[in-house]
């Protein structure tokens, strides 16, 4: 047994390892940048301005009965929008004005009336023997 040789190919393996485990962490880096860029790129940009009807996540709704209730709360009018993504809501039904962080809203799609209403009037028509 040459414990040189032994020492030299021990060595080798250690380098071996090391290199593996380096190219690892490059695949790793990688892949996290690759999927950080995918997930960057379906991201929704969300924009409100004041008046838009939004709907509340309520994140403590936690005791539900059924399976089927929303967690969704509102629709609130944005009051105004704040930097770094704060909103301020107002409740109509209640009257009051809070703040909570953009990412907790979303646009709301209900139902809206239309604000002007055409009415046409159907007069009788005139009879045949009439001019």
């Amino acid at each position: 047994m040459d414990f040189t040789k032994v020492g030299i190919a021990r060595k080798l393996q250690l380098e071996e390892l090391e290199c593996l485990r380096m190219e690892a962490y490059e695949n790793t880096r990688i892949y996290k940048e690759q999927t950080k860029a995918f997930h960057d790129l379906h991201i929704r940009k969300k924009d409100f301005k004041e008046g838009d009807e939004v709907l509340l996540y309520n994140s403590r709704l936690r005791f539900m009965h059924g399976n089927l209730r929303s967690r969704w709360d509102g629709p609130f009018k944005v009051n105004e929008v704040k930097p770094y993504g704060v909103v301020e809501l107002f409740y109509p039904q209640s009257g009051t004005t809070f703040k909570v962080n953009g990412h907790r809203v979303k646009n709301y799609h209900g139902y809206k009336s239309p604000k002007e209403l055409e009415v046409y009037l159907l007069q009788d028509a005139p009879k045949g023997g009439e001019a």
